[in-house]
């Protein structure tokens, strides 16, 4: 079976591609050890994680999946 791939889009629209882990990869690509987990409220009042804070930018994580459809 394939690994999961992730990319992270930051605040000003800089896209990173080809993460695997999303929040090693990222802290070695910022060179940095600590990221705050960023959250969002649903419409359903629960709470999702959807990125990471790292070195003041902020990441918000998408999983990469193929658009193969049936025809």
């Amino acid at each position: 079976m394939r690994n999961k791939r992730y990319m992270a889009i930051d605040q000003f629209g800089q896209t990173h591609h080809d993460l695997v882990h999303p929040r090693k990869d990222l802290l070695a690509l910022f060179n940095r050890k600590h990221a705050d987990k960023m959250y969002v409220t649903g419409k359903d009042g629960k709470d999702y994680h959807i990125g990471y804070v790292i070195a003041g930018q902020w990441l918000s994580v998408f999983e990469v999946v193929p658009m193969r459809k049936p025809a």
